[in-house]
């Protein structure tokens, strides 16, 4: 497969192509997809925070907490950011850094518990 099929079709074809590989759990052809569309539209959470998510299974977690804090500062209150930041700090061994993310996302979900 070459770079060209990545960047092949609308917003909208590759925002399912990626959501398509991401099912599949090929995080990293996903992650591919999602960058390019992440550049076009940065604005947009949903592709930035699936991205995040993409980074965050595939191990790459530092890619992961920098998109999802983007995301956070254009969302504060995107509740699901905030518990996968909190959850990419504690994989990365920053339990104490994570645990306010984590107590906030509870806060903000109604669950009560991080």
């Amino acid at each position: 497969m070459n770079d060209t099929y990545y960047e092949f079709g609308t917003a909208a074809e590759r925002w399912d192509r990626a959501r398509m590989f991401f099912e599949a759990k090929e995080y990293g052809t996903a992650a591919r997809i999602l960058g390019g569309l992440v550049d076009e539209v940065p604005e947009q959470v949903a592709p930035r925070l699936l991205l995040a998510r993409a980074y965050y299974h595939s191990a790459r977690l530092g890619k992961a907490e920098a998109e999802l804090r983007t995301v956070l500062e254009r969302d504060p209150v995107e509740h699901y950011a905030r518990l996968m930041l909190g959850r990419t700090l504690e994989r990365q061994g920053r339990a104490e850094e994570a645990a306010p993310h984590l107590r906030m996302a509870a806060a903000m979900s109604g669950d009560g518990t991080p």
